[in-house]
């Protein structure tokens, strides 16, 4: 039971990533009106016509976010049906981060609906995937279990660390802030930069960038864990494809491989920490 509970908390969790990563690609490729301003419907249709590629990206996108509303509901059933059977401490109880997930779940899905509605304003976008980010979270910590001693406090402010970079890498993305900052690794030659907001914010986001390189490094050097090395390593790779893709004008497969590296270590964060 506790292998079933566990496999479908990850295959919910993998599910949850390939959402964020679409969504990115959503995002990049101007789909998110690709379905109108209909809800949850696409052109008012269950099954609209394919033929326009906007149409294809974002009807996925909620093709995907439809399985992982199947898989939370799922997962929140069955841990409902193992807590009502655990009667002694001997039996599995899956705790309750079943149920926070599918809370998360119907916050992303409102989300979502709001920010179809309003034309995809910048805030409701940001909170959509910060309310994603935390889906997965919840649902990694779910899979891995109870835990026998607590998280570490270096690894859970990592893991603080890594969600705001996140959420502002994400403002820098939907302001149109990405391209305000050229060359590697100043804004445009500049420590402090002296132009628009715009850069203010882009600039923001890789200062939390490298401190999460920084508090990273330290943190697998005094720990030597194994997976605070690897969390190590992929903050190293973010920052590459982030150098790469401002070096060369910003192209959309980097972008989206930006989005899905750092989904990525948000994931190895949570992991690592707990």
């Amino acid at each position: 039971m506790t292998r079933s509970f566990a496999r479908l908390a990850w295959s919910a969790a993998a599910a949850t990533y390939l959402l964020i990563v679409l969504g990115a690609i959503v995002r990049i490729t101007g789909s998110g009106m690709g379905c109108g301003d209909h809800w949850p419907l696409c052109h008012g249709r269950l099954f609209p016509p394919l033929d326009e590629l906007g149409t294809l990206i974002e009807w996925t996108h909620r093709l995907v976010a439809a399985l992982v509303s199947v898989l939370v509901a799922g997962l929140a059933g069955y841990a409902w049906s193992l807590r009502q059977r655990a009667g002694s401490t001997e039996q599995f109880n899956p705790g309750r981060g079943a149920y926070v997930a599918l809370g998360l779940l119907i916050v992303q899905i409102l989300l979502g609906a709001v920010t179809v509605k309003l034309s995809l304003p910048p805030w409701t976008v940001v909170l959509h995937l910060g309310t994603a980010m935390l889906l997965l979270a919840t649902l990694l910590v779910a899979a891995l279990g109870p835990r026998p001693a607590p998280p570490s406090r270096a690894g859970l402010r990592a893991a603080a660390l890594g969600f705001v970079t996140v959420l502002l890498g994400a403002l820098t993305a939907n302001t149109g802030a990405s391209s305000a900052c050229f060359g590697f690794p100043l804004c445009n030659g500049q420590l402090v930069p002296d132009g628009t907001y715009l850069q203010y914010i882009h600039w923001t986001h890789r200062l939390l960038a490298y401190a999460l390189f920084g508090y990273t490094l330290w943190w697998a050097s005094r720990t030597r864990r194994r997976a605070a090395w690897s969390v190590l390593g992929l903050v190293i790779l973010q920052i590459a494809v982030a150098a790469a893709m401002v070096l060369l004008a910003l192209p959309a497969p980097l972008q989206a491989l930006h989005v899905a590296i750092g989904a990525a270590v948000w994931a190895g964060l949570v992991v690592a920490a707990v």
